[in-house]
């Protein structure tokens, strides 16, 4: 993996970062070359066996536990809370959309699960078809901010090729989606495989204007895309927590982008909120503790992963070129709609004989 800036924290990252060879080997393994076959016509994938990892819900602050699980084929992703007797299982669903707020939530049959899209994104990364995902609380665990622990997971799973050929959706025609008033575009185009460019704008030197643009998802995804960390600007962090939000958040799970004055009462306030013993620092860099990124881009390729996975609730992947302009999970999802029902003859018909 390629780190952009050194520090102690990266070169602990780099050193624990143990699912590379098992994603080298899953490469030399590869019988096919050409990208279009990749996607077209290449087998279902799932897992070869059920892996699991605990933490805390990022915005439910609820100790929780994920589990991967093998699929059959024509499954899909599909998402089930152990923690609910006899609990349904919920589809990974554009439809079961019921909230936005600073993630993506689905809900079914009254049952509710928070903050989806880095699971979403992790499964959907390393291109699987079909995983049951299982959750002993409301909300997967947060772990470091980023999908890696998850890719790692599924890594050490095993990739099983199933019998069935993969459903996907091959863009035809372009569908765009617009927000003139926050100033959103997200559009997506033919392409001969599923390729994503983003780009933010913030006007602050800690971020600036940052790209991403990933062009092979299935190789570089778990390098260049699933280690980026969530992140919040330190003047949002009040208005989250009285909105309920982020009641798992901490230094160690998030990057806090510093935009706004701080002295010492409000690095105090900061440690009361948030139950911190530890000293907290203005880092020189702009990001609080001036913690060591990941990558110069880390914001745009945790934007990136964020899409990832809610492109994901279409419920089939895509062959298509998406370009994506200070997009959040509001656009996110608002596109993946409109990208449904633009399609929703073709949609149908990959799913006619099932």
């Amino acid at each position: 993996m390629k780190i952009l800036k050194k520090g102690a924290e990266a070169d602990v990252y780099l050193s624990s970062w143990d699912g590379k060879k098992s994603v080298l080997k899953i490469r030399k393994e590869k019988k096919y070359r050409n990208p279009r076959l990749d996607e077209r016509i290449r087998k279902q994938r799932t897992i070869r066996s059920s892996q699991s990892c605990q933490g805390v819900g990022l915005h439910t602050g609820v100790k929780t536990e994920i589990t991967f699980h093998p699929a059959p084929e024509n499954y899909g992703i599909r998402f089930i809370r152990s923690d609910i007797k006899d609990c349904t299982e919920i589809k990974a669903d554009i439809d079961h959309v019921v909230d936005i707020s600073r993630g993506t939530t689905i809900e079914e049959n009254d049952v509710r699960i928070h903050t989806v899209e880095h699971a979403l994104a992790a499964v959907s990364g390393l291109r699987l078809d079909n995983i049951l995902i299982e959750l002993t609380g409301k909300e997967p665990p947060v772990m470091d901010g980023s999908a890696k622990d998850f890719v790692e997971c599924l890594i050490k799973a095993g990739i099983n090729i199933q019998n069935e050929e993969r459903k996907v959706l091959e863009i035809t025609k372009a569908v765009n989606y617009t927000n003139s008033y926050r100033d959103i575009d997200i559009h997506v185009i033919p392409s001969d495989r599923f390729r994503i460019t983003f780009m933010v704008e913030y006007n602050l030197s800690a971020i600036g204007t940052q790209y991403e643009a990933i062009y092979n998802m299935e190789e570089d995804f778990a390098f260049e895309v699933a280690p980026a960390r969530t992140f919040c600007f330190l003047s949002e962090i009040e208005m989250l927590k009285e909105q309920g939000l982020i009641k798992g958040g901490a230094l160690d799970n998030a990057l806090v982008i510093i935009d706004k004055k701080i002295d010492e009462i409000e690095i105090n306030r900061l440690r009361d909120l948030f139950g911190i013993e530890e000293a907290i620092a203005k880092g020189s860099n702009g990001l609080l503790n001036g913690k060591i990124l990941r990558f110069k881009n880390e914001p745009v390729r945790h934007k990136t992963l964020d899409l990832i996975g809610d492109i994901a609730l279409l419920g089939v992947p895509i062959i298509g070129h998406i370009t994506a302009a200070r997009a959040g999970h509001a656009s996110n999802v608002e596109f993946v709609k409109k990208l449904k029902k633009v399609y929703a003859k073709e949609l149908e018909e990959l799913w006619k004989d099932d």
